[in-house]
């Protein structure tokens, strides 16, 4: 079993930063990809951002330039630094692993949530 535990979060104004955090713990033998999702009131889940093992990223157009998603492989954890936060931005927003166990099995695991609300 893989877990995900998110850190950051909270309120900020418009203009502003924030970093979330998301540590991944249990039987991993490897991670394929780890990715950040939000999912605004009345609105599907979408994807943010997203770094695969090689390390190549892939963003939504509406955070490009502004979100930067990072990985540190030794202690699996994931970041994502946003700047210039925007109204829009407001969502709760989810971390997101995909790997195998080490009995070998795939794994698509979510964090609890975290709520990033940009207001002045």
């Amino acid at each position: 079993q893989v877990r995900l535990v998110e850190s950051g979060g909270g309120l900020v104004q418009p203009g502003g930063s924030q970093r979330l955090s998301c540590a991944a713990s249990g039987s991993i033998f490897s991670i394929n990809a780890m990715g950040w999702y939000r999912q605004a009131p009345g609105k599907q889940r979408d994807m943010v951002a997203m770094i695969i093992s090689g390390g190549s990223t892939n963003y939504a157009d509406s955070v490009k330039g502004r979100f930067t998603i990072s990985k540190d492989n030794a202690k699996n954890t994931v970041a994502l630094q946003m700047n210039s936060l925007k109204p829009e931005d407001t969502a709760v927003y989810y971390c997101n692993v995909q790997g195998s166990t080490l009995s070998r099995r795939p794994f698509n695991s979510w964090g609890q949530g975290t709520q990033v609300t940009v207001s002045s």
